[in-house]
C-alpha cells in the first residue's frame, strides 16, 4: 500500500493534496496537521509522535495510528492503534537482521504495525533472499500477517526511505512483492511528474502489488456508496487510476469506449471520497458519493436493483426534504421544530418501553425515521453520522457512561415500585408465572376450594389488573390526532401499527368480494342463516297498554342509524367476529353499516372478512386498526362516515379508545360495553370426558398469552384430574399456536370444589364470558346460572359452535362485565322510543296527580301546564 508523508514545512497543490486523501492512509510529521484532516473528513491519518501521553490525547481526538519508538509504548493505550518506529539509527547500530528479529519479538507482539526506516541499499538487501531461505522483509511481514488485531486485520509493516535515494517503481513493486508498505514523501508523488517524481496513480498501483487476473490486463473495480452498499462492478487500468484521483470523480476504463467519466453526459456523476485495494490485491475498491438517478443505466442506485434499509430511508427523506408539498405531514415535520422535538421524544420513549424483539425493532425503525429527518434538515448525511461514530470509536478515553441527571430522575420515578397495596388482587397466581418451556408439561395451577382462606378466594375471582392510566396514555394521542387530522393521521398510525402504507383509508360498497372455495363460502352462509335466524327472533314487538282510563302508553323501537363495527385482525383471521357484529345490525335495519378492520400487509381485506361485510349489507370498510379506526368512526375523518355507535372486541388500547370517545361529549357516541381478555370457566366432574374438557379450555387459551381459563373440578379424583391435565398437554402440543398455548395455560388455574352447588356459586362470582357446563346433568343447572355472557350445556355444546355457527353471538361481555352487561344481540343495534296519549277524559282523570306532585317538588310550570288545560274543560 503507498502511504504518503506529509511534513510540516511541505506545502503541496491543493489538487495533489486532494488526490493523497482518497488513499488509505496517510502519514504526518505534524500532528495538528494530522488532527485537521481527521476534521476534515479524510482517510486516516498516522502521525509520528513525541510521548505516550502526546499519543493518547491525539488518539482520543480521532487520530488512527500513532508512531512511536519502542521505549515510549503506555500499557493503557490499545495495541491496534500504535506503530513502533525502528529508526535509521536503530538499524545502523544493531544491523538490520537484528532489527528485524527485533520487530518480530517485539513489534508485532506488542503494537499494530511496524515503521523501519532503511536505505535503499537496505531495502534491496531486507527483500532478497536470506540465509534462512525467505527475505527478511518477508518473515517480518509474515510474522506480522499471522498477529490479527480482532477485526482491523493483520499488523502491518511499513517502509520508509531514508538517506540520499529516491522511490523507484521497481522499488514499491519489490516491496509489495514482499507484502510491506511503501512510506513516500509526498514531493516525490505529482499528478503530472517532474523528473524525479513518481505519477500518483503508477505509485499507488505499484505499491499495492495490484495484479490483474485478465487477460486485457483490466483491474476488476467495485463501486460502493458512502455506506459501502455496492453500486456496480465496473474495470479501471493506470491511466483511469491516474484520471479518477486526479479529478476526484469516478473514471473507469470502458471496454468499448476507453476512458469512462461516469456521468459525464447523464448527469450521474460520482464524487471520489476513496481508493482501496483488496487483501489479495486483485481488486479495486472506490468509494463514491453517487449524483442524479443512479449507478445504473436504468436509473436505479445499484446494479442489483434500489437500494433497501437505512441507506434508502436516507435517500427518502432527503427527496422528501425537497419536494414535500406545502401542507404535507412531511413538509410539517421539517418546518415545525416543536412537532419533530415531540416526534423525537415520542418514539426514543416507546422504544425505551418496548421488550419484545418484534416491538424494539419496529420502534428502532419508527425513531430512525425521525431521526433521519432531524439530520436532513440541518444537512446531516448518513455518511457524516457514520464518520462521527468512527470517531466515537476511535476515542481511547471514555466517559462513565450515566445519564443526565433529569434523565436518570425521570427513569427512577417512572420505575418506582408502588407500596404493595394490604392484599394483592392476583396475589395467589402472582407467583413464580412464567411460560411453559418446549418440552415441559404444559399444565394449568391447582388449588383446592377447601384449603382457601376468603382472601384467596375472592382474589382467584378476580382478573389481573390492567394499567388503564397508562393505556389511556398512550391511546389518548392517537385518538387527539385523527380527530385532528383526519384520514393523514389515520393513514400515517397504519403504516406505523399496522406496517402498510396506503393510499386511501376506505372502501364503499358494492365491493369486488374475491373469489372464495366452495368450502368456505358454503360455511359462511351456514352460519350467516343461523345468526341470522336467532337474532331476526329477538325483534319484539312494539308495547302499548291504557295505564288509566283516557291514558294510553306505548313503546316502539328504532334502528340506531349508523354504527360502527369493528373487527380485530392480529394474530388470527376473524370472519366470525364480522358475522356477530354484521349481522344483528342487519336485522334491526341499521342505515349506515361501517366496518372497520385491520388491512393485510399488501393493503387489501382478508377475503373472507370482505365477504360477509357483503353479505350484511355493510356500506364501507375502514382499511384500520387499533384506536386510530375506533377514532376515526367515533369522529369521522374526510372519507370515515361518523357513526353513533361502536360495536366490537379489541385489545386493551381498542377498549380505552372506546371508553375515550364514549366519554367525550363532543363525540356523541356509545359502545356495546369494555372488554377484557377472552375468558373461558369449564364446570367438570366424574361424567365429564377428559378430551372434551381439555379441548374447551385450549379453545380459549389459544386467542392470546393473556386469555383467561379456569377449571372447576367437581369432586374429581387425582387420577380423574390428570387425565384432564394429560389430555391438555398432549393436545396443546400438537397446535400450531402451542407458544401462545405455553404462555395462557400456566397463568391459569384449576380450582377443586367439592360439588357443583360450589362450582356455580363460584362461576356467578367470577361472571365469566364463557360458561361450560360439561356434565350428564348439564340442563338441570342452567336457571341457577346468574352471571355469564353465554352458556354452552352438556358434552356436546362446545365454544366453538357458539363462536361460528350456532347461531348465538360470540361478542360477549369479558372481565366479569357479565354481572352487568349483556353480550350484542339484536337490541344493542336498536333504541326505544316511549309516547304516551291522553285524551280529555284521561288528562281530568290524572290531573291533580300530577298537580299535587309538582307542588310537592315546587316546579310551577309543571303544575300549571296541567291546571291551564283543566280551565278549558
Amino acid at each position: 500500500m503507498l502511504v504518503p508523508k506529509i511534513t510540516s514545512t511541505l506545502t503541496l497543490d491543493p489538487s495533489l493534496q486532494q488526490a493523497l486523501s482518497l488513499l488509505p492512509f496517510t502519514l504526518y510529521t505534524d500532528e495538528q496537521q494530522a488532527v485537521a484532516s481527521i476534521e476534515s473528513g479524510y482517510a486516516s491519518a498516522w502521525a509520528d509522535i513525541a510521548s505516550a501521553a502526546q499519543a493518547k490525547d491525539l488518539l482520543n481526538s480521532g487520530l488512527s495510528v500513532a508512531v512511536l519508538a519502542p521505549t515510549q509504548l503506555d500499557a493503557t493505550i490499545d495495541t491496534s492503534r500504535i506503530a513502533f518506529r525502528y529508526s535509521a539509527a536503530d538499524v545502523a547500530a544493531r544491523g538490520l537482521k537484528s532489527i528485524v528479529e527485533c520487530a518480530i519479538a517485539e513489534g508485532v507482539q506488542r503494537a499494530g504495525a511496524v515503521v523501519l526506516e532503511l536505505t535503499a541499499d537496505q531495502i534491496n538487501e531486507a527483500t532478497l533472499l536470506a540465509d534462512g531461505g525467505k527475505p527478511l522483509l518477508v518473515q517480518l511481514v509474515n510474522a506480522a500477517s499471522a498477529k490479527l488485531l480482532g477485526t482491523d486485520g493483520p499488523v502491518r509493516v511499513l517502509v520508509e526511505l531514508v538517506g540520499d535515494g529516491s522511490w523507484t517503481i521497481g522499488m514499491l513493486l519489490r516491496l509489495a512483492g514482499a507484502g510491506a508498505d511503501a512510506v513516500v514523501s509526498a514531493d516525490q508523488l505529482a499528478l503530472d511528474p517532474q523528473e524525479g517524481q513518481l505519477a500518483l496513480g503508477e505509485a499507488f498501483i505499484a505499491a499495492s502489488g495490484l495484479v490483474s487476473d485478465r487477460a486485457d490486463g483490466l483491474f476488476t473495480t467495485v463501486v460502493v456508496d458512502e455506506q459501502r452498499v455496492c453500486l456496480g462492478v465496473v474495470y479501471s487500468n493506470a491511466a483511469s487510476v491516474a484520471a479518477a484521483l486526479a479529478a476526484a470523480q469516478g473514471v473507469y476504463w470502458s471496454r468499448k469506449r476507453g476512458l469512462w467519466h461516469k456521468g459525464a453526459t447523464s448527469g450521474a456523476t460520482q464524487t471520489l471520497l476513496s481508493v482501496a485495494v483488496d487483501c489479495d490485491s486483485d481488486v479495486l475498491s472506490f468509494r463514491v458519493r453517487q449524483n442524479g438517478a443512479g449507478f445504473c443505466h436504468h436509473n436505479t442506485r445499484t446494479c442489483f436493483g434500489p437500494v433497501a434499509g437505512i441507506s434508502q430511508l436516507a435517500q427518502v427523506v432527503a427527496e422528501r426534504r425537497d419536494n414535500a408539498p406545502e401542507g404535507s405531514y412531511t413538509r410539517r415535520l421539517f418546518g415545525d421544530e416543536q412537532l419533530l422535538r415531540a416526534k423525537l421524544l415520542e418514539e426514543a420513549t416507546e422504544l425505551a418501553d418496548a421488550s419484545s424483539k418484534s416491538d424494539v425493532a419496529f420502534e428502532a425503525a419508527d425513531l430512525l425515521y425521525f431521526v433521519m429527518v432531524k439530520c436532513a434538515a440541518h444537512g446531516v448525511t448518513l455518511a457524516d453520522i457514520e464518520r462521527s461514530l468512527d470517531l466515537k470509536h476511535r476515542k481511547v478515553v471514555r466517559r462513565p457512561g450515566n445519564a443526565k441527571p433529569q434523565f436518570a430522575a425521570a427513569v427512577a420515578s417512572a420505575t418506582k415500585p408502588e407500596a404493595p397495596s394490604a392484599i394483592a388482587r392476583t396475589s395467589i397466581l402472582s407467583a413464580d408465572i412464567r411460560p411453559a418451556q418446549p418440552g415441559e408439561q404444559i399444565r394449568m395451577r391447582v388449588y383446592a376450594d377447601s384449603e382457601l382462606t376468603t382472601v384467596e378466594r375472592d382474589a382467584l375471582q378476580q382478573r389481573p389488573i390492567i394499567d388503564s392510566e397508562e393505556i389511556m396514555r398512550r391511546v389518548r394521542p392517537i385518538v387527539d390526532a385523527v380527530r385532528a387530522n383526519g384520514d393523514a393521521a389515520v393513514l400515517e398510525f397504519t403504516a406505523k401499527f399496522d406496517r402498510v402504507k396506503l393510499d386511501h383509508t376506505v372502501i364503499r360498497a358494492p365491493f369486488e368480494v374475491p373469489a372464495l372455495s366452495d368450502a368456505v363460502r358454503a360455511a359462511i352462509d351456514q352460519a350467516y342463516s343461523n345468526v341470522h335466524a336467532f337474532h331476526s327472533a329477538q325483534l319484539g314487538a312494539d308495547t302499548c297498554i291504557e295505564t288509566m282510563p283516557g291514558v294510553k302508553c306505548s313503546r316502539f323501537s328504532r334502528a340506531i342509524e349508523r354504527v360502527g363495527l369493528y373487527v380485530p385482525g392480529g394474530t388470527a383471521v376473524l370472519p366470525s367476529s364480522a358475522l356477530m357484529l354484521g349481522v344483528p345490525a342487519q336485522v334491526a335495519g341499521c342505515r349506515e353499516i361501517v366496518l372497520a378492520t385491520p388491512p393485510r400487509s399488501d393493503g387489501s381485506i382478508v377475503p373472507e372478512v370482505l365477504y360477509v361485510a357483503h353479505k350484511v349489507g355493510a356500506t364501507a370498510i375502514v382499511k384500520a386498526g387499533g384506536a386510530q379506526a375506533i377514532a376515526a368512526m367515533a369522529y369521522g375523518t374526510e372519507t370515515v362516515p361518523k357513526v353513533d355507535k361502536i360495536c366490537g372486541p379489541g385489545n386493551q388500547y381498542v377498549t380505552a379508545a372506546k371508553m375515550l370517545a364514549q366519554n367525550d361529549t363532543a363525540a356523541m357516541v356509545a359502545i356495546d360495553m369494555p372488554a377484557g381478555p377472552s375468558e373461558v370457566l369449564v364446570v367438570a366432574d366424574a361424567t365429564s370426558i377428559p378430551a372434551y374438557v381439555a379441548s374447551d379450555l385450549l379453545s380459549q387459551a389459544e386467542h392470546g398469552p393473556d386469555s383467561q381459563v379456569v377449571l372447576l373440578a367437581v369432586d374429581l379424583t387425582d387420577e380423574q384430574l390428570a387425565a384432564i391435565e394429560a389430555q391438555v398437554h398432549e393436545q396443546a402440543s400438537r397446535l400450531p399456536r402451542v407458544d401462545i398455548v405455553r404462555q395462557s395455560i400456566p397463568k391459569s388455574y384449576c380450582l377443586r370444589v367439592a360439588s357443583m352447588a360450589d362450582a356455580i356459586h363460584f362461576s356467578n362470582a367470577y361472571g365469566p364470558e364463557h360458561l361450560i357446563l360439561q356434565n350428564d346433568r348439564a340442563s338441570d343447572y342452567v336457571a341457577d346460572v346468574i352471571n355469564a355472557g353465554s352458556v354452552f350445556v352438556g358434552p356436546y355444546s362446545p365454544e366453538s359452535c357458539g363462536d361460528y355457527a350456532s347461531g348465538t353471538n360470540h361478542t360477549l361481555p369479558t372481565y366479569g362485565f357479565s354481572k352487568m352487561y349483556s353480550g350484542v344481540n339484536t337490541g344493542t343495534f336498536v333504541k326505544h322510543i316511549t309516547s304516551q296519549e291522553l285524551t280529555r277524559e284521561g288528562l281530568a282523570n290524572i290531573a291533580q296527580t300530577v298537580m299535587t306532585l309538582a307542588e310537592v317538588e315546587e316546579l310551577e310550570a309543571h303544575r300549571n301546564a296541567v291546571a291551564i288545560r283543566l280551565r278549558d274543560m
